[in-house]
């Protein structure tokens, strides 16, 4: 017995990084999965996981390819008990020196994809009572940082309101929204395991002092997603090595 065995999920990033890597954790805890990407690399995922899992081409920050991505999951499926929005795109600029064209880059993507796919997720669950619903912020959306990335933070710490804003509206639909809070993760998006450690100072400032695997935060969402956490709702999760904790 898997701890979702039954469930359906609806994981979109899942063409890499911790997407993929939530994608695959759920299809081994017995659940199957709709995962969606903008970068084609969603065939890629289908490939190594088999059928259980259904690649679907979407832009989150896009509204019509959002309500796509749960109409196939209905269509295929015939229900969606845990959403993960996990795309996301990173941004490095100094506050001066941000442009409103990738403010509004950075924004589309982090928070109103999240916005979105956490609106539908909603829609789709309600009517069969309830699901989950995992929100992808970051450590970046809790604390500042001394790297140049204030309007990335800016957007996760947007995810972080609009999940808690959700688990409140929603508890009594039996709808739970948490936001898992990752550091510094072995990712394309972090540049791979060569960039960490060429710059060993990036893990210098966390107690563990390493950079966290991909499977060991979609861990956290298959628990979130499971049976196990059925009065977990509105949590802000750091999963970061302790980063978050330290005083600068």
């Amino acid at each position: 017995m898997g701890e979702l065995d039954g469930k359906i999920a609806v994981i979109t990033g899942a063409g890499s990084g911790m997407g993929r890597a939530s994608s695959r954790i759920f299809l081994r805890e017995g659940a199957k999965v709709l995962g969606a990407d903008i970068s084609g690399r969603e065939k890629e995922t289908a490939e190594e996981l088999g059928d259980s899992f259904v690649p679907f081409h979407a832009d989150v920050s896009q509204e019509p390819d959002v309500e796509a991505m749960f109409a196939e999951a209905l269509k295929t499926f015939g229900k969606v008990d845990a959403v993960l929005n996990v795309a996301g795109i990173g941004a490095a600029a100094r506050m001066a020196d941000v442009t409103v064209d990738e403010l509004d880059r950075i924004m589309a993507v982090n928070l109103r994809g999240v916005m979105l796919g956490t609106k539908h997720a909603i829609r789709t669950m309600v009517p069969s009572g309830g699901g989950s619903i995992i929100n992808w912020s970051s450590a970046g959306g809790i604390n500042g940082s001394k790297m140049p990335t204030g309007i990335y933070s800016a957007s996760k710490a947007g995810v972080i309101a609009l999940t808690k804003q959700a688990a409140i509206e929603y508890a009594t639909d039996g709808i739970r929204a948490n936001a898992i809070c990752p550091g510094l993760i072995v990712t394309e998006l972090s540049g791979g395991r060569e960039a960490i450690e060429k710059f060993p100072q990036l893990v210098q400032g966390a107690p563990m002092q390493r950079a966290g695997e991909p499977e060991e935060v979609a861990e956290l969402a298959c628990f979130l997603a499971s049976d196990r956490a059925p009065f977990l709702t509105g949590a802000v999760i750091a999963i970061d090595g302790g980063l978050t904790c330290t005083v600068p």
